[in-house]
């Protein structure tokens, strides 16, 4: 098959299209054809080897052996049912989370139906997406009737994050870049830009009860200043959180619940995270290029 890998971390152009074996499906584990793959910011990241240094156990949670596929999320037909597994049979359409999924056949650990109302690209960019934004808005603790800040609010954790709070009765302040304003208050959000000055402007819009650092630009500071307190603040970007005593955030949690949540806030109309760009197996340094440089408006996908 066909598979997307690096031999050495570095920058884009590490990644390859090579040929490689079929993988397959273990106990517990299911086999896809894969039809698209998620583009995350932490398949760019583990490239960089930014998660083998040493640290806490989300970068060890992160850290590989060479040579190395590429790639988490997935949506395809389940092609092969490994021993244990009832939930699903060949030929049903899937979503989930697995390993090295820019390729044609990958193995998922984690899985569930997709919603008839998505395709395989829209199903694609929901499984990381929706378990880290479930995770980090429980694990700031905030509650219906507060306001959570999110900074770097437009991409697909933003976007999730955004309708998840919106649906708890959570007021959301976010910030984006100035062309991404008008999307933010389509979410629901109240809206600012970052740059010179965005700490008053957020000040204007309210008080706030916790914080979420999504794009990992310097702000952790900030954050913890507009919060009052840095046990507020969570991070999914920025590895340097625990020098500001702010919680990094990157160990998985229960994808299949959150898959499972995430279908129904779809089925309520609740839920809907945009494909940005999709991108061919050989774009695939490409497209985690253009992950890296940020500016999503959603998702970006691999279309196999």
């Amino acid at each position: 098959m066909k598979k997307v890998s690096f031999a050495e971390f570095g920058g884009p152009d590490v990644l390859h299209l090579t040929e490689a074996e079929e993988p397959h499906a273990g106990p517990g584990q299911i086999r896809i054809a894969v039809r698209a793959a998620g583009v995350n910011p932490v398949d760019w990241r583990i490239r960089e080897g930014q998660f083998q240094r040493s640290g806490g156990d989300s970068q060890r949670t992160h850290q590989i052996e060479l040579p190395s596929g590429t790639g988490q999320d997935a949506a395809g037909l389940v092609d092969e049912v490994g021993p244990g597994v009832t939930t699903v049979e060949v030929g049903d359409r899937v979503f989930g989370r697995g390993s090295s999924t820019y390729a044609e056949f990958a193995v998922l650990s984690a899985w569930a139906r997709m919603p008839e109302s998505l395709t395989f690209e829209e199903a694609a960019g929901y499984p990381s997406v929706v378990e880290t934004a479930l995770r980090i808005i429980r694990q700031s603790g905030v509650k219906p009737g507060q306001t959570l800040l999110v900074s770097g609010a437009s991409g697909g954790v933003g976007s999730a994050v955004l309708q998840i709070a919106r649906d708890r009765g959570i007021t959301v302040i976010g910030t984006a870049g100035a062309a991404n304003q008008d999307y933010l208050r389509g979410l629901g959000a109240l809206a600012t830009t970052y740059g010179e000055g965005w700490v008053e402007r957020v000040r204007q819009l309210g008080r706030v009860d916790a914080a979420l650092d999504l794009a990992g630009s310097g702000v952790l500071p900030d954050l913890v200043e507009l919060t009052g307190d840095p046990q507020k603040v969570i991070s999914i970007a920025d590895l340097t959180a625990p020098d500001h005593g702010v919680r990094f955030s990157g160990v998985t949690g229960d994808v299949p619940q959150a898959l499972a949540e995430a279908g129904d806030l779809i089925a309520r109309g609740q839920l809907h995270i945009p494909v940005e760009k999709t991108y061919q197996l050989t774009e695939a340094a490409t497209a985690q290029a253009d992950s890296r440089a940020g500016h999503t408006r959603g998702r970006r996908v691999i279309v196999i």
